[in-house]
């Protein structure tokens, strides 16, 4: 099954047009009042941590990356299905505190946490990711000045990285985390200072499809942890081992098998209860539970011809979408799921490149795609568009004005 047709499945059709939320998306649009936007359907993200409740042990917590989307409305909704978040700025902690969220239930992670961040993190009472040495004496400082104990959980930077992830975040050389080599030390100096030690956090790397790589790695995350917790200052509590499940995108790829994963983890809780029954393991996931549940939405300007060339110009593109844009063209470029959402039944196709009104040839949402017949007017939909997306893009890029967000 291809990425697209994948992406369609998410999605009922009705009368030749794409349903979202329980409405067409031509009569979406006219409620939104322009394009470009973004929507996102809060009945398939609903049915996503349903599915993952049903099948990861029941004790096994599940967090949500506020990174992936930060959609104030999104968040406020995941802070009732989900266990906790993970933040990576001041604006993700005021984002998921403003959500509702427990301070007890929010970590906050990231290489480079500025003093302000520290001593919001810290007044706040949630739990901080140490990502060096140097970080840790900070939040000492910053935890006397305010006459509070920090909570705090040492992020280690494994040898070993999670094979066949798009993005690798682990092993070797990292901005990420402390050397596995020089936690045992660092555990040692930490004993020595005001600070609340909890557990680890180990992330390996994020959207990978292979089920029995991310088992490998939750299954060497664990073993590692479970040696680090034996020169800790005080028993692991909490055990981050993050996520890294993905979602096809792409032709030929197959969704993940996540009832392999559930299998594993299951295995993984076993041990766990053996050998530390006081840890509690928490899954971070972000793009695996909004990405398939958002679509970007643009609108054709234009259809021309050149030199034999079908280019359909839409309002919409890399300023908005730079991951479907293909990322500057840092990488090999392939096409994102796209359609014409308006016209989702049989009819006239052609093959067609879909850019926006940037003026670069990397502003490019689809290229040379068979796509139904396009006319100006009708909707350009591109699926697999809920993480990821319009915070992850260059929105200044030429000063047109930023998308909507909805939430159907």
């Amino acid at each position: 099954m291809s990425a697209l047709h994948a992406a369609l499945r998410q999605f009922p059709v009705l009368d030749d047009c794409l349903h979202l939320g329980g409405i067409t998306l031509t009569r979406l649009a006219e409620r939104v009042g322009r394009t470009p936007f973004y929507a996102y359907e809060r009945c398939h993200i609903q049915s996503r941590v349903a599915l993952l409740r049903d099948l990861l042990p029941p004790s096994l917590q599940v967090h949500y990356a506020v990174k992936a989307n930060p959609m104030p409305a999104l968040v406020q909704m995941l802070a009732q299905l989900v266990d906790g978040f993970d933040v990576a700025s001041g604006g993700e902690l005021k984002t998921a505190l403003d959500a509702g969220m427990a301070p007890a239930r929010i970590s906050f992670a990231g290489p480079g946490k500025s003093n302000a961040e520290l001593r919001s993190a810290v007044a706040a009472g949630v739990l901080l990711h140490l990502e060096s040495e140097g970080e840790m004496l900070r939040v000492a400082r910053v935890g006397e000045s305010l006459g509070i104990t920090p909570r705090v959980a040492v992020r280690v930077n494994p040898e070993f990285e999670l094979k066949y992830a798009g993005m690798k975040m682990a092993g070797g050389a990292r901005q990420f985390g402390v050397d596995a080599e020089r936690v045992p030390a660092m555990l040692r100096k930490l004993g020595g200072l005001a600070l609340d030690f909890q557990g680890f956090h180990l992330f390996c790397g994020a959207q990978n499809l292979s089920a029995s790589a991310i088992c490998e790695a939750q299954r060497l995350c664990v073993d590692l942890a479970l040696q680090l917790a034996e020169a800790a200052p005080a028993p692991m509590r909490l055990l981050n081992i993050g996520g890294g499940f993905g979602v096809p995108y792409f032709p030929g790829e197959k969704a993940l098998e996540l009832p392999a994963v559930a299998e594993g983890l299951h295995g993984l809780m076993r041990t766990l209860a053996s050998a530390s029954p006081q840890t509690q393991l928490v899954l971070e996931l972000g793009r695996y539970l909004v990405a398939e549940g958002g679509v970007y939405v643009c609108r054709v300007l234009e259809r021309k011809l050149s030199h034999g060339q079908v280019f359909v110009i839409t309002d919409g593109g890399l300023h908005h979408h730079l991951a479907a844009s293909g990322n500057f063209g840092q990488v090999i470029r392939k096409n994102y799921p796209v359609a014409v959402g308006n016209r989702m039944a049989a009819g006239p196709r052609e093959v067609a490149t879909v850019v926006g009104p940037l003026c670069t040839p990397l502003d490019m949402l689809a290229d040379s795609m068979e796509l139904a017949r396009v006319e100006p007017g009708d909707y350009v939909v591109v699926f697999q568009s809920g993480a990821y997306g319009l915070t992850a893009s260059p929105t200044a890029f030429l000063s047109h004005p930023p998308p909507l967000e909805v939430l159907v």
